[in-house]
């Protein structure tokens, strides 16, 4: 019900999943249940983990509602980072680095999405330099109590489901 295995990543893959990954299903459901245009945006996935950056971009990729977005994927190693999160009218962050991503980074009005979860100093803290940002944006996620609990219900809405599929078979 995390939905690594190999089947579920190719179905992701080919536009067909059964499940999907619980973080990035998280950060859909957000984006859907906050009505976030993301068709045609220009969204910048700063990570590319099988965890998080991968499944997200297949996610956004597919030909559906809350999806069909015009993608770039960066990483901790990408040249000038800040040259493509300034373009991202839609900016997710989850490369595992605490607050890389910075206010002079940021496009004006942009949806953040901050997925990273890094403990400084014993406090959890995003990828995202949240204060510095909070009013650039025009929708931020906050780390903790952003991502992370919609994480465990998308979890949970996993299991239910994989549950009924082999009640419905038995």
């Amino acid at each position: 019900v995390d939905c690594f295995n190999p089947i579920n990543m190719g179905r992701l893959a080919l536009g067909k999943p059964e499940f999907l990954p619980c973080t990035p299903y998280a950060v859909y459901e957000l984006m859907k249940r906050e009505n976030i245009v993301v068709e045609g945006k220009h969204t910048v996935i700063v990570g590319r983990s099988n965890i998080v950056g991968r499944p997200m971009a297949l996610i956004l990729l597919q030909k559906k509602q809350y999806a069909n977005a015009t993608l770039t994927i960066c990483h901790s190693r990408t040249n000038d980072l800040s040259h493509y999160t300034r373009q991202a009218d839609i900016l997710i962050a989850a490369v595992g680095k605490p607050e890389i991503i910075k206010r002079d980074m940021v496009k004006e009005g942009a949806v953040i999405i901050d997925v990273g979860t890094n403990e400084v100093e014993g406090k959890l803290v995003g990828d995202v330099a949240y204060e510095e940002v909070l009013d650039k944006a025009s929708v931020i996620t906050p780390v903790p109590g952003g991502v992370g609990p919609i994480t465990n219900v998308m979890l949970m809405q996993n299991t239910l489901k994989a549950v009924g599929k082999l009640v419905v078979s038995e």
